[in-house]
Formats: structure tokens, C-alpha cells, sequence
């Protein structure tokens, strides 16, 4: 009897351990395969719609760029409104972080602003997300522009659902008076009038064609928010989705450039990816032995399969920073002779 009861225990955890094997796990992980909604586009502007200046990270050094940008804007047949603490100092802040979301908050909860507007990156998105919950910015979808520290709050659009604009801001409008062709650009898509950017090769291009979610910015600015809920490359976002990754960076030495890529290849963001848009480096000096950053980047990305351009439009050298939809599908073709980039937005 003890045998034939020692032999019933046997099979039964047998049959347990292989139920317990081939179960599913229920811990927020979806299975690779598994498809994920993506971020959906805010409503596009049209003329006579309001479009929030707002200073969320550093204040600009010259004020007058907040009142020049606005004149272009106007020029496009937008009407204007500022936040109340774009113009604020704090410790070269633009206000304390809770002043600086009041604005953000401001902006997303007036339903007859329809975009905001940055007036300048600087620093400072990071000591203000913590206090902007995801559930708000996906309640109040709004079209966010804006590049450099604003890399923070767009891939915060992006986890919460949203697509953002990465490209210029009050400061190159103020410059240019909005008449280039970069800034129409961002007019255009604005008001959902999509570019097909069409750029010159680079001897260093991996040919090939992918498509997937755009996504990137400033690294330094979405390497300090990894693994937080606001990272649009934590897996939990990347999981189930195809990436388009694009990288820009600004005065940063190679060490710094190093770790910061060595820090994508830790985090499993470079096996993730379909293809990888690498932006200008301005004012990276060479060193190293490597002539450019290019020919630095182009041994990391040696082991991977994917299509791989340098030298986009995209960067701290605004008159070659195209605006780029963070979260929209796209496709990209990439030859040594040329680029191409089209923005797939879903039909509605």
C-alpha cells in the first residue's frame, strides 16, 4: 500500500512540474511575438488653433526668443499663449519643478490648446517627470515639441501612449523667422502634412530597409531615465514592437560616447532594434584614434543585422535637425548613395 501510494505522489508531481513548465507567465512580460498597440498621433493643428510657449526644463538665456518664436507662429496662423513661468530663473531652471509642471499641466488641461511648444532644452526634464504621471499625459494627448533635455518628456508622450515631435524650438524660429525650409517642415507636420525625407549616403551605411516605431533623441538625456517608467526603450515598451532607434549627441567626449552605447548594449536595447539612424555629434572631438564619430560607431554596430545610416538630419545643429514623429511607424531605405525616411501614420 505505501508503494502504490509513493508511486501515485511520483507521478502526480511529475505531471504538476510539467503542467507548472508549460504555463504561461502572468508577471506583466507578453510573449515576444505578441503585438502591442502603438502611440497614436494628438489631433493635428489647423489655422486659428492655440499653441502653448512653454519653458520646461532651462529658461532661455535670451528672452527674446520666446517673443520672436511666437511671431513665427503667429506668422503661421496660430494664436499664441505662454506659461506663466517661461520666463522664470530658478538656479537657470525655468521655475522649480513644480512650477514647471503647472505649466506642463496648464497646457495639457485647457482643451483649446492643442500643442506646446519648448522655448529651449538646457536641463531638466528628469527632476520633473517624477511628477507628471503617465495616466495625465495620455488623458490630455497634445502634440510636444521640442529636442535635446525635451528627449525626456517626448519619450514620456511615448510611454504613455502618445507620439511628440523631436525638432527645433522657439530658439532656431527666432533665428531663421521660420522662412527655411527645416522649420516648414515642422509646420507642415503640425497641421499632419507628412515630409518623405529623401538625404545624401554616407560611405559608412549597412544597406537595407526597415520598418518599425521611431524612437530616440539625446542619449545622455534617455540613458538617465533608463528602467523608469517614462523609457521608451525599456522592454516593456520594446517587447512586441519593431524599433527604429535614432541617436544625436552634443559635446561629449568618446569615453562618454562609449559608455553610453556600451550601456544600449547592456540594457538590450541594440538587439531589439530593426535599424539605427545615427544624427550629427556636434562639437564630439575626435580621439582614439578614430577620425569621426561615424567610424567609431560603425565597429559597434559591426555584429549587428540591420540597417545602419549616419549623418541624418537630426542633432543640436539646427539647421540640419529635421523633425522626426517619435512613436510613429515609419519606413526606412537605406544605400550607400541615399536615405530615405516615410512616416506610415495609420489612417483614422
Amino acid at each position: 500500500m505505501k508503494k502504490l501510494f509513493l508511486l501515485i505522489v511520483i507521478i502526480s508531481s511529475v505531471v504538476t512540474a510539467g503542467v507548472a513548465q508549460h504555463r504561461p507567465h502572468h508577471r506583466g512580460h507578453r510573449p515576444h511575438h505578441e503585438k502591442k498597440e502603438n502611440p497614436v498621433a494628438p489631433e493635428f493643428l489647423k489655422k486659428g488653433d492655440k499653441v502653448a510657449i512653454l519653458s520646461p526644463s532651462s529658461v532661455p538665456t535670451d528672452l527674446s526668443i520666446i517673443d520672436k518664436g511666437a511671431d513665427v507662429l503667429r506668422g503661421w496662423g496660430f494664436e499664441v499663449v505662454e506659461g506663466r513661468y517661461a520666463r522664470t530663473n530658478y538656479h537657470t531652471y525655468a521655475g522649480t519643478p513644480e512650477q514647471r509642471v503647472e505649466d506642463i499641466m496648464w497646457a495639457l488641461r485647457d482643451p483649446s490648446i492643442k500643442a506646446i511648444v519648448c522655448s529651449r532644452g538646457g536641463y531638466g526634464s528628469a527632476n520633473c517627470l517624477n511628477l507628471l504621471p503617465l495616466d495625465t499625459l495620455k488623458k490630455y494627448p497634445k502634440w510636444i515639441v521640442g529636442y535635446s533635455d525635451i528627449t525626456g518628456y517626448l519619450s514620456a508622450e511615448v510611454r504613455a501612449g502618445n507620439m511628440a515631435i523631436h525638432g527645433n524650438m522657439c530658439g532656431y524660429l527666432a533665428k531663421t523667422g521660420g522662412t527655411d525650409a527645416v522649420s516648414h517642415y515642422l509646420r507642415d507636420m503640425l497641421m499632419g502634412k507628412m515630409p518623405r525625407y529623401e538625404v545624401p549616403g554616407h560611405e559608412l551605411n549597412k544597406a537595407g530597409r526597415a520598418s518599425g516605431i521611431l524612437i530616440g533623441g539625446n542619449m545622455c538625456v534617455y540613458g538617465d531615465i533608463a528602467s523608469t517608467p517614462y523609457d521608451f526603450l525599456d522592454r516593456s515598451f520594446t517587447d512586441g514592437r519593431d524599433i527604429i532607434l535614432f541617436i544625436e549627441e552634443v559635446e561629449e567626449p568618446y569615453s562618454r560616447i562609449d559608455r553610453m552605447f556600451q550601456h544600449l548594449i547592456l540594457r538590450g536595447a541594440m538587439d531589439k532594434i530593426k535599424a539605427l539612424v545615427v544624427g550629427r555629434f556636434d562639437g564630439c572631438p575626435t580621439s582614439r584614434g578614430y577620425n569621426s564619430v561615424p567610424e567609431f560607431i560603425a565597429e559597434y554596430v559591426k555584429p549587428y543585422n540591420i540597417p545602419v545610416c549616419y549623418d541624418f538630419p537630426t542633432g543640436h545643429d539646427e539647421s540640419w535637425n529635421y523633425p522626426l514623429i517619435e512613436g510613429c511607424p515609419v519606413t526606412l531605405d537605406v544605400t550607400r548613395d541615399k536615405v530615405t525616411l516615410e512616416f506610415n501614420l495609420p489612417k483614422k
